[in-house]
Formats: C-alpha cells, sequence, structure tokens
C-alpha cells in the first residue's frame, strides 16, 4: 500500500505537523494534514483516507473524538493515537475508541515508521481478505448455471468467446432467467476476474438517485449529500459493472451513459473534473431493445454502444430437458441451508413439473424447489409440497368468432389438427412416436389421423 496510502496527521503542534508531513512524503505517502478536530472532520468528510494520525489534546476537542467520528460514520481508516501526556487510563480509552496503536511523544523516527507500515499492513490485508470472500461468492454463484441442453451449451459458447474480450454485451431474456448469473460468468472467466463485480438493477432505484448511484457525487450537490460519495462506475474500475433492467434508464441517463462509454470518464454530479474509470459494461434487459429504439424511447446511438454481442437466454419451457438437473441441484442446495438429508423427488412429483410452463423460469422454479424442500416430511418430496398453480395448473381458454353465414366447423378442427401434426413432426426431426408423446396421445392414434388428414402421401416419417 506504500506509495498509494492517503495519510491524515491532525496536530496543533506547528513543528510536529510539519515534521510528519516531510517525513511521510519522503517515505512516499500521500499527506494532508490539519491543525484542530474542526478541520480534520471537514478532511475525514470530503476525502478518503486509509490512515489517519492523530494528537490527543487540540483546542477545539480531543483526538478521541476523531476516532468516535471515524467509528461512528463507520469509515474505512487505521487510526493511531499521539500524545505528551501518556497516561494508562488515555491509552486504554484510545483502545476502545478503535485505536490500532497508541504512540508517546518523544519518538524515534523508526519507531513510528514501523507501526505505520503494520497499520497500513493491517488495512492491507483486511481488503485482500475481503475481496477474496467477495470473489469465492462471485465464483460460486458463477458455478449456478445449471444445463446440459444445446441452447444451453450455445450460451456457454458465446460466454467463453466473450470473457476475455473488451466489448460490451447485453444479456437479454425473460425475467427469471438467470441473466445476472451470465453475467457474472463473463466477467469470471474473464482477466478482470480479481478485480471488482458490482451490479445494480436501474428500475430498482428512483430515477432522481440512480445517477447519483452510478457516478457519484460531491458534498452540497443536493439535499442529502452530506459528504462525498463514489459511484459505482468508480466502485468497479477495473473490473465490470453489470447494469440490469438497462432498459429502464430515462433519456437524460442514457445520454450520459454513452458519453461515459465515448470518453471513458465519468463526471459526479455536481463536479466539474472528469474522472478516468476502465469498466467493462454488461447490461441487461427483459425488453425488445430495438423494439423500444423504434418506438423512439431508447438511444439507437446507445443501443449500438451496448449491443456489440448480445447473449439471448432461452425460457426453461424451450430448455426443459434441463429441468430434471436444475431441480436436483436446488434440492442439494436448500437441504444443505435447511439443515436436511437431500431427498428425491417422487416420479408424480417431477412429472408435474415436467408439465407445468414456468412463467417465472428458473427463479420460479428455484422458489417452487425451496418450498417442496421445506415442507418435505416424509422419505421423498411429494408433489403435494408444491403449489396449486403446479398441482392444477389454469386451463387454457380459447376466443374465437363466428361469421354471419356461419363456417365450416369439421373443416377448422381438420386445418388446426393438420397444424399441429405437422408441428410435432417438425420438432421431433420425423420421429412419429416422438411426435406422438409430444402432443399427448398413443402412436396408434397419431398414426390414424396422420393418415386421414392425408399427410402420410409421401411421407419418410420414421415410426
Amino acid at each position: 500500500m506504500k506509495g498509494r496510502a492517503r495519510i491524515l496527521i491532525v496536530d496543533d503542534e506547528r513543528s510536529m505537523q510539519e515534521f510528519l508531513e516531510i517525513f511521510f512524503r519522503r517515505e512516499g505517502y500521500d499527506v494532508t494534514t490539519a491543525s484542530d478536530v474542526t478541520s480534520a472532520t471537514l478532511c475525514l468528510e470530503s476525502n478518503d483516507f486509509d490512515l489517519l494520525i492523530t494528537d490527543m489534546q487540540m483546542p477545539d476537542g480531543s483526538g478521541l473524538d476523531l476516532l468516535r467520528f471515524v467509528r461512528d460514520n463507520e469509515l474505512d481508516i487505521v487510526t493511531l493515537m499521539i500524545t505528551a501526556f501518556a497516561t494508562t487510563d488515555s491509552a486504554i480509552a484510545a483502545m476502545k475508541e478503535g485505536a490500532y496503536d497508541y504512540i508517546t511523544k518523544p519518538f524515534k523516527v523508526d519507531e513510528i515508521r514501523h507501526v505505520v507500515e503494520k497499520a497500513l499492513e493491517k488495512k492491507l490485508l483486511s481488503w485482500e481478505n475481503e475481496r477474496l470472500r467477495s470473489e469465492l461468492r462471485v465464483r460460486k454463484r458463477a458455478r449456478a448455471i445449471i444445463g446440459t441442453s444445446p441452447v444451453m451449451q450455445h450460451v456457454y459458447d458465446l460466454i467463453a468467446q466473450v470473457a476475455d474480450t473488451r466489448i460490451n454485451v447485453l444479456v437479454s431474456g425473460a425475467s427469471g432467467t438467470g441473466k445476472e448469473l451470465v453475467a457474472r460468468a463473463i466477467h469470471d472467466q474473464s482477466d478482470r476476474a480479481d478485480e471488482p463485480f458490482v451490479a445494480i438493477n436501474c428500475g430498482a432505484i428512483p430515477e432522481n438517485l440512480l445517477e447519483s448511484e452510478l457516478f457519484g457525487h460531491v458534498k452540497g450537490s443536493f439535499t442529502g449529500a452530506v459528504s462525498n460519495k463514489e459511484g459505482l462506475f468508480e466502485a468497479a474500475n477495473n473490473g465490470s459493472l453489470f447494469l440490469d433492467e438497462i432498459g429502464e434508464l430515462s433519456t437524460q441517463l442514457q445520454v450520459k451513459l454513452l458519453r461515459v462509454l465515448q470518453e471513458r470518464t465519468i463526471r459526479q454530479v455536481g463536479g466539474t473534473s472528469d474522472r478516468p474509470v476502465n469498466v467493462r459494461l454488461i447490461s441487461a434487459t427483459n425488453r425488445r431493445l430495438d423494439e423500444e429504439v423504434a418506438a423512439g424511447r431508447f438511444r439507437e446511438d446507445l443501443y449500438y454502444r451496448l449491443n456489440v454481442m448480445e447473449i439471448s437466454l432461452p425460457t426453461l419451457a424451450e430448455r426443459r430437458e434441463d429441468v430434471p438437473l436444475l431441480v436436483q441441484h436446488f434440492v442439494e442446495k436448500f437441504s444443505e441451508e435447511l439443515g436436511r438429508d437431500v431427498l428425491p423427488l417422487e416420479p408424480s412429483a417431477l412429472d408435474k413439473l415436467m408439465a407445468y410452463d414456468f412463467p417465472g423460469n428458473v427463479r420460479e422454479l428455484e422458489n417452487i424447489v425451496e418450498r417442496g424442500v421445506a415442507l418435505s416430511r416424509g422419505e421423498a418430496i411429494s408433489a403435494d409440497a408444491f403449489p396449486n398453480t403446479i398441482l392444477r395448473p389454469p386451463q387454457q381458454t380459447y376466443s374465437c368468432q363466428i361469421a354471419e353465414d356461419g363456417v365450416d366447423l369439421e373443416e377448422l378442427v381438420n386445418n388446426y389438427e393438420r397444424a399441429l401434426l405437422l408441428e410435432a413432426m417438425r420438432k421431433t426431426g420425423g420421429v412419429k412416436k416422438r411426435a406422438a408423446q409430444l402432443l399427448g396421445i398413443s402412436f396408434r392414434s397419431f398414426r390414424y389421423r396422420y393418415e386421414k388428414l392425408g399427410l402420410d402421401e409421401g411421407d419418410r416419417g420414421r415410426d
């Protein structure tokens, strides 16, 4: 951390203040000084420091006041106390307020150098541990992408292709299909994997606050801005920023985001200068952004900046063969969380899940399995533990109109039946037995209907 660490020195004795400033600047640190509690508090509110070195006695208060300010505001700063009036009580008080160490004047140069280096090493170690814990969580979530279906294999191939590039990626798909998991997998497989991954749902934050969340703000820029705040672009610097529900951005924020992508700089709310950022942007939407562009609700130039590569996620209904694998994954996950034995699914329970359309996609399946694990008391998870929507799925309804001169019912029914039979054959590659299963009828019934409608003429379908 040496050479980059920022130190705030607070001492009302001018000669000591100047000595410490010169000494630590020569050691390669970035140093700021203050002579009293008031000015030191303003510095702490306006800037980010790694280390606070404060005298005990000052004209307008005590160094303990600064330690309390750091603690109460949860500032990520290591603190050292220096005083010429050392007592056991003052040392204990400083330690209770969170001081890393306590140094008595006069002190040796090597002594304070050693203490500062150890204090900054502690901060660096704490930061590294938190980063590693965060990365482990990211990697665990990335591995939660489950599926062996052809459509998911295609998704995996696209993730591998784009991961080590710098291009912006747009992940599209219905709600609950796993867009954030894909974004995390892209980050985790990239050369930015050791840097931050920051995610935000653009639709979950009020428009008047979203700009501050993304770009940060300076103190006093609006009501409630009591101190400087770093935005998510800066928090994700050198890493990846995931903007979920990008289609919810207002036109004004679309313009500002476009500028960031073009200039690779951000300007805080109320700020007057630009700050460079190096961020890999991954965005997601459950809308058709091309239709939003056509409707004039989304900027075309921003759309093309975001959509250098699009990864479209299938619905769960389109990857139904992955359902058993996903169910097993979620059963193991929630059994571990609830401290229970991993139970098998009764065949009838799996049949119910396989027949369901899952409008909420993988997220809905996860919630259903969690309920099943929580409510099951026997030796297997039964369908009785599932919601009523699974046990009694809603019946499909149809609307139709009859012309004034009537209709030919038989012709309409035959045409509809013919279309269903042909679609079933198309989906199964012409295998009649599989087509019959897809339609929920016997093979004999399928063959009878197929021949009755004259579809067997010149047919090469496989039985």
